[in-house]
C-alpha cells in the first residue's frame, strides 16, 4: 500500500511525482516510496452501496474545535457512502490530522494515527479496501472535502483532506465529495499549527469523533 499523500502537479509533469502547495512559496516535498500497509486493529470490510441522496452532515469534533461538512452524493455517491459508513462505525474516532500545510489543506483519516508510538507509519493506513475514483466537475475551493489517494487513481480508502485555500490544480485528479459549511476558524487554526517533517503537527490535532447527523439538527 502506498502512502496516501496528495500528488500535486502545479508546474511539473505527472512523471515528476512531487507535492507542492497552492503558492509559489510552498516548499516541494518528494512523494514517499511505496511501503507495505501497516496493520491496524480495524477489520477490513466491503465497500457499502452508493449513496443516492442524503440530508445528513458530518460533525467533526477535534481538539481545536468543531467543523461541519455537507456531502455531494450526486457526484460522488460511493465516496459519501464510504465516509458515512466509516464514521458511523467509529473508525475515525481517536485518529488525528497527521498532515497540515498552511495555504493548502489539512489531511486526516488514517487509523494508524491512533498510535502515537508509530508516527513513521502515519499516512499509510486505511480501511482494508479501496474506492474507485469518482472525479467530477466540483472545484477544489476553500473548504472542499476531498479524498486522499496514492499515485493510483483508484486507491482511496479512508484518508481525506479539507482545502484551506483554493487549489484548482487538484481538480479532476481527486474526488470531491463534500464541503465545509461551519467551522472555518477551526480549519484555519489546524492548518496553521506548527509542524515538523513531514508536515506533521508538533502538537497532536485529535479527531475526537465524526458523527453523521441530520442537517436540520445543526443550528
Amino acid at each position: 500500500m502506498k502512502t496516501f499523500q496528495l500528488n500535486l502537479f502545479c508546474a511539473v509533469s505527472f512523471a515528476a511525482l512531487v507535492l507542492t502547495g497552492c503558492s509559489n512559496n510552498e516548499p516541494v516535498v518528494k512523494i514517499q516510496p511505496a511501503t507495505p500497509m501497516t496493520p491496524t486493529n480495524q477489520t477490513p470490510t466491503a465497500l457499502p452501496p452508493a449513496a443516492s441522496n442524503t440530508n445528513d452532515v458530518a460533525v467533526i469534533t477535534t481538539s481545536e474545535g468543531v467543523m461541519v461538512l455537507e456531502f455531494y452524493p450526486e457526484v460522488a455517491p460511493h465516496h459519501v457512502a464510504n465516509f458515512e459508513k466509516l464514521a458511523r462505525a467509529g473508525f475515525y474516532d481517536g485518529t488525528a490530522f497527521h498532515r497540515v500545510i498552511p495555504g493548502f489543506m489539512i489531511q486526516g483519516g488514517d487509523p494508524n494515527t491512533k498510535n502515537e508510538a508509530a508516527k513513521d507509519t502515519w499516512g499509510m493506513g486505511g480501511p482494508g479496501y479501496t474506492v474507485d475514483a469518482e472525479f467530477n466537475a466540483k472545484h477544489h475551493a476553500r473548504g472542499i472535502l476531498s479524498m486522499a489517494r496514492s499515485s493510483d487513481p483508484n486507491s482511496a480508502g479512508s484518508q481525506f483532506f479539507i482545502c484551506q485555500a483554493d487549489c484548482g490544480q487538484l481538480d479532476g485528479q481527486y474526488t470531491v465529495f463534500g464541503n465545509l459549511i461551519k467551522g472555518f476558524d477551526v480549519l484555519d487554526k489546524i492548518a496553521t499549527t506548527p509542524t515538523e517533517s513531514p508536515d506533521r503537527p508538533l502538537k497532536r490535532v485529535n479527531i475526537d469523533s465524526i458523527k453523521i447527523v441530520p442537517a436540520d439538527s445543526i443550528k
